[in-house]
């Protein structure tokens, strides 16, 4: 049986970072856990085939059907493999708004304020502009300006300045409200998502163990504590143990499934599916809070632009070459290339409404594949009241965990998100965005609420930034204290998005990486205390 100091189950964006900050030391024997592959492949590195993903690197979990999307089922593409979403997002670099974590400290996470967790921000990054008071420049994960941007994209930012909507050269500096061009996980053009940041330096070392193509069952509890994992690799199924506890980073959606499968969760839930239980605790798979966006989409036949046609295919493969020659051109593009942040309340701590611009036609999750060139416009309701849940579908671990955002179940969602469609459009319809000649591919009157809503019922869905379902907390029912630790199972950590109390204003991958790298230094700490 093999044994070691610590297990991380998930080697995605923040397990990546915590098991990193576990073996690199060398003082520890780390096993990092992946269901997936390593994702090394072209399609991982190269930007500009983000569309073209294998199902290999992807979870493709759909929803429950969501009463408030008129009984719509939902998409939840989820990363898979080392590097998790970060080896298959949008690469935009964004922390947050500094509210975000000091309400976090004011709802009782101690150590979570702005001030606490800027230092950590700061020592991760390796920003190409260089460090200041609000960067790192030295870091282990690469960020950078995008290098080949979309005149389009230029034009959404002029036609959101001529609304007077600031313009920001940097989300994550002084300020976070205003409209500009988003910083990528990128370097030199290509992807850089968290196992390259962490685990790749680390491949060689004798005490970091990594084990993909490796489903977790269960994580083993004995007298209530986390004594090991049981996997299963092909038809092979292993125990392994660890001596110094269990740091579980699967994701908000993976996660609490892990702990139902071990016995931990909802009692009424897990006797359901004839999983004894080991902790009742109601609070695992409950709060699931998500970003709802709304988009549009609009037809302009413009090379620079992506699209299927065979002028477009042609000059996607010229771009090709053009990449792996000098890494510039159209395959360096994120696709979600520009927005912004702006505040539709004026009462808000914070900007309350985010914009995506997307440099392709974007319809079905880019499922749909298209023949014509355009764009998408997007807008999402930055910190939602809505709360939906992660419970099984079976005791089956290979199974999807069932899943329900509960989109726009609270009506309040719904009034901000129409108020942020309704900019949006105005942006759209202002020069020099509105002189480009582009058709809207769904046109309706933005001043008729009834026909907004109606729309947004019919189109809404994730922009891909689930957390929550294992709240850290102050109180015995939160899932988490805020070291991290489990509430009720000791030697047991959880690291990943699924721990903040709320959802943080904007794209949640760096936060997630933050979240990874404290665990680990969590963990240590309670090692010599």
């Amino acid at each position: 049986m093999d044994q070691f100091d610590y297990i991380v189950i998930g080697g995605g964006s923040a397990g990546s970072a915590a098991a990193a900050g576990l073996a690199k030391d060398g003082t520890k024997r780390v096993c990092l856990i992946e269901a997936g592959g390593e994702n090394k492949h072209v399609f991982t590195r190269t930007p500009g085939f983000l569309g073209f993903m294998p199902k290999s690197s992807t979870w493709r979990f759909d929803t429950e059907r969501m009463e408030a999307l008129n009984g719509r089922v939902g998409y939840q593409p989820r990363g898979r493999g080392l590097g998790g979403s970060s080896a298959v997002n949008g690469m935009v670099y964004i922390r947050g708004h500094s509210w975000d974590y000091d309400n976090w400290a004011a709802l009782g996470c101690t150590g979570w304020a702005w001030d606490d967790v800027l230092p950590v921000f700061k020592r991760q990054e390796g920003n190409a502009r260089g460090g200041d008071e609000y960067h790192g420049a030295d870091g282990p994960l690469r960020v950078s300006d995008a290098i080949s941007p979309s005149p389009i994209g230029h034009a959404f930012i002029d036609a959101a300045a001529n609304l007077q909507i600031p313009r920001n050269d940097d989300f994550n500096g002084a300020r976070q409200e205003g409209v500009g061009v988003y910083q990528l996980t990128q370097g030199n053009g290509e992807r850089w998502s968290s196992s390259r940041a962490f685990i790749e330096p680390l491949e060689n070392s004798s005490n970091l163990d990594i084990r993909t193509g490796a489903l977790v069952e269960r994580i083993e509890i004995e007298d209530g504590r986390a004594t090991g994992v049981t996997i299963k690799r092909g038809r092979k199924r292993e125990t392994i143990k660890a001596t110094g506890g269990v740091v579980l980073s699967a994701g908000a959606f993976g996660s609490p499934q892990i702990l139902m499968l071990s016995g931990v969760g909802p009692g009424e839930e897990l006797r359901k599916h004839g999983i004894d239980v080991k902790l009742d605790k109601n609070a695992v798979g409950a709060d699931l809070q998500d970003h709802c966006d709304f988009l549009t989409s609009y037809e302009l036949n413009d090379l620079s632009l992506f699209g299927g046609s065979l002028r477009g295919i042609l000059a996607v493969a010229k771009s090709y070459f053009e990449y792996r020659k000098h890494r510039t051109g159209l395959m360096t593009s994120n696709i979600a290339e520009t927005g912004g942040f702006v505040k539709i309340r004026p009462d808000a701590p914070a900007p309350d409404v985010q914009y995506h611009f997307m440099r392709a036609i974007i319809q079905d999750h880019g499922r749909e594949k298209l023949k014509e060139h355009g764009y998408s416009l997007h807008v999402c309701v930055l910190r939602p009241e809505s709360r939906g849940w992660v419970k099984l579908n079976s005791a089956d671990p290979s199974d999807a965990p069932s899943i329900n955002p509960n989109f726009l179940s609270d009506d309040r969602d719904m009034e901000l998100l129409k108020e942020g469609a309704r900019l949006m459009a105005r942006i759209a319809e202002t020069p020099p965005l509105s002189e480009t000649g582009a058709r809207d591919r769904h046109p309706i009157d933005y001043n008729d609420d009834e026909a907004l809503e109606k729309r947004i019922r019919e189109v809404s869905d994730t922009i891909y930034h689930p957390v929550g379902t294992c709240r850290m907390g102050p109180n015995d029912n939160d899932v988490v204290d805020p070291t991290l630790a489990f509430r009720g199972v000791e030697n047991l950590w959880v690291a990943d998005a699924s721990i903040m109390p709320r959802l943080v204003s904007g794209n949640t991958n760096a936060p997630s990486i933050m979240i990874g790298e404290r665990c680990a230094e969590f963990v240590k700490a309670a090692a010599t205390a």
